[in-house]
């Protein structure tokens, strides 16, 4: 069936609509940043750079490092913006955007988040690393997809029974990562552990300015959930989103944080500039090694 106009909307050029980016401008490997200042920082280390575009906060540069063609996207901020990245990536892999089409042969992407986060836990100090082996995704976004074959439904009952969740709140979600990634990235000196992505900062992370909670407890139950021995390790906004997307659409996924901020101990990192560049040197030489 063809793909209608409204559903897949297209630049008069034929780019995507967000992303302002045809088929040819993208690599198969493709890190994620948050941050569109960030997409410079991590292209200043490529041999050289082919492509680059912006349209909003979406930023792109394409080039090669260690003769590896790589693209380097900024995703802005939230699951939201993960659903228009990573869908709008994958149709211009595996859609025919001239037919409006799906393609029989479908390409999968190997996708690497370099992201700033805040731990949860005490043991898990300032401007260290953590991989997030699953996202625990509460934003409610994904339930607008059929997610029965990504979710794990006995963690989700026990964090739920733990935290006391409402049920007014969307179901949460967890998604692990690229088994092929993980292990790609599976480095002694990485923190491990479950990533908790809320859909806003303030609220949805139990921060208060001038507004109250809807449950001012949660934090700290969150904080103390411990499934097998697997804790919640950090706090952010994309992980679960983009976990869940890739495995519906058949991607490689795996989220490194650099851990800016500890809100048990209520740290915060002296030099987080220096952080995420280490956090960029090392993905960088993990994906070419």
């Amino acid at each position: 069936m063809k793909i209608k106009a409204s559903e897949l909307i297209l630049n008069p050029d034929g780019s995507v609509y967000h992303l302002n980016l045809k088929p040819e401008h993208v690599a198969e490997t493709i890190i994620f940043v948050g941050d569109q200042d960030r997409v410079n920082k991590v292209s200043k280390h490529f041999d050289t750079i082919e492509f680059k575009t912006q349209k909003r906060e979406f930023k792109t540069h394409t080039g090669t490092f260690r003769g590896k063609r790589i693209s380097v996207i900024s995703t802005g901020i939230g699951p939201d913006n993960i659903d228009i990245v990573l869908n709008e990536l994958d149709a211009l892999f595996n859609i025919d955007l001239i037919n409006r089409k799906p393609k029989k042969d479908l390409t999968s992407l190997n996708i690497i988040r370099i992201g700033t986060s805040g731990a949860l836990q005490k043991n898990i100090p300032v401007d260290s690393f953590v991989m997030s082996y699953g996202g625990l995704d509460t934003s409610g976004m994904l339930h607008a997809y059929q997610t029965n074959d990504i979710s794990h439904s006995d963690y989700e009952d026990a964090f739920i029974k733990h935290t006391k969740w409402n049920t007014n709140r969307a179901r949460p979600l967890l998604i692990k990562c690229s088994k092929i990634l993980e292990l790609q990235f599976n480095d002694s000196f990485l923190h491990t552990g479950i990533t908790l992505t809320a859909g806003g900062f303030y609220g949805p992370q139990g921060r208060v300015l001038r507004l109250s909670l809807q449950d001012d407890g949660l934090n700290n139950r969150i904080d103390s959930f411990d499934y097998k021995g697997i804790k919640i390790t950090n706090l952010e906004m994309e992980t679960s989103a983009i976990y869940g997307l890739s495995k519906l659409l058949g991607h490689e996924a795996v989220s490194l944080n650099a851990i800016i901020a500890n809100r048990a101990t209520g740290d915060f990192s002296k030099n987080p500039s220096k952080t995420i560049e280490k956090l960029i040197t090392y993905t960088l030489n993990k994906i070419t090694a």
